[in-house]
């Protein structure tokens, strides 16, 4: 049986990984932030929390990752963990430099004593492109030049291109997915896509009145993420390690996202929008969309999910959540996003330690 290593398991892309990795018949180690409630939800409602073997873990501590390889000797390490929000990044620099990009050359360096042949997989960003002079609405391809425009993207640029400095230097398997926006029902409410959709249900449900938010202009390039993590798996099967852009190639703008959720349940976004300015970014890129030709050639992968769909399955989700919750039916999962004083109910699972 093969063993995956997975930082930030916790997380949107972490948690729908484990399910995927256990469906391909993997045992599946996570590292998660020891803190007073961790924030264990995802893999709830994924109900796979009692399936994967839970390690603690601090992310810019050299021993700790170390302890994370000796008990999992994983065969394929995904790196996921990151502060990986924008926004904050800019207000936490230093720590997003810590957490988000020194913390790859901790893992590597770890590696490559305790488990050289395993392969390594790093999640980089479509942020790392930032304002590089390509012409707007281009599809951004592998070769195309970096320049990062936010302390996240900065770390993660780190992060890229340290994983090739271990590939080439010392031949590690280790290979980059410069993986556009995915979203999910499983993104923070911190995110642009979800606010939306759980603001739409809100309204929809008589629950709000209106919906707050900054840049409606900002054009993304929108996938599903449990599609792009079947695309991280796939980079890692690949005889040699490389890099890969994980896109659909499309893009939509903010405005856009906001126009198809409120349609899809019957409103003019116009009635219930406010804008604040708060909300906008020091800088903002104006408009990423990828080329995914590369790994569909090479892996066999492209995005099946389109925009429209993505939009009214996030809404959906939201509505669901919602209905449940004034219901006051069972939601154990509800803590970390949602007004409940019912608490998560976290069972004792994983590997104990």
């Amino acid at each position: 049986m093969r063993k995956a290593l997975i930082t930030g398991i916790t997380g949107q892309d972490g948690a729908y990984l484990a399910k995927f990795l256990l469906g391909k018949g993997y045992e599946v180690y996570g590292t998660y932030r020891r803190i007073s409630s961790p924030n264990f939800w995802r893999l709830q409602y994924l109900d796979i929390f009692h399936k994967v073997k839970l390690i603690p873990t601090d992310m810019t501590d050299q021993s700790s990752m170390q302890n994370a390889l000796y008990i999992s000797l994983p065969d394929e390490v995904y790196h996921l963990a990151a502060q990986s929000f924008v926004e904050s990044s800019f207000q936490t620099p230093h720590s997003t430099g810590e957490i988000t990009g020194l913390s790859v050359v901790a893992i590597l360096e770890n590696m490559k004593h305790i488990k050289p042949d395993a392969k390594f997989y790093f999640a980089g960003t479509s942020e790392l492109y930032g304002f590089s002079g390509i012409p707007k609405g281009k599809a951004l391809t592998e070769n195309d030049a970096f320049k990062p425009m936010s302390p996240y993207a900065v770390a993660k640029l780190y992060g890229y291109w340290i994983t090739r400095i271990y590939r080439d230097g010392y031949g590690i398997f280790a290979a980059n997915g410069i993986l556009f926006n995915h979203e999910s029902p499983l993104r923070g409410l911190e995110f642009v896509t979800r606010k939306i959709a759980t603001s739409v249900a809100k309204i929809k449900l008589g629950l709000s009145d209106k919906i707050v938010l900054g840049n409606l202009e900002a054009q993304r390039d929108w996938g599903y993420a449990p599609e792009y993590v079947e695309a991280m798996w796939k980079i890692l099967q690949q005889d040699m390690p490389d890099d890969y852009v994980v896109a659909t190639g499309e893009t939509h703008s903010v405005r856009e996202f906001l126009e198809s959720a409120c349609n899809h349940v019957g409103f003019d976004y116009e009635d219930y929008l406010a804008i604040d300015k708060e909300l906008m970014r020091p800088l903002d890129l104006p408009s990423l969309r990828g080329d995914y030709s590369k790994i569909q050639e090479a892996c066999g992968w492209s995005p099946k999910v389109k925009f429209k769909e993505l939009v009214e399955l996030m809404v959906d989700e939201e509505i669901e959540r919602w209905r449940m919750l004034l219901s006051g039916r069972t939601f154990p999962w509800d803590a970390p996003n949602y007004p409940s004083e019912r608490g998560v109910i976290v069972r004792n699972g994983g590997n104990g330690r």
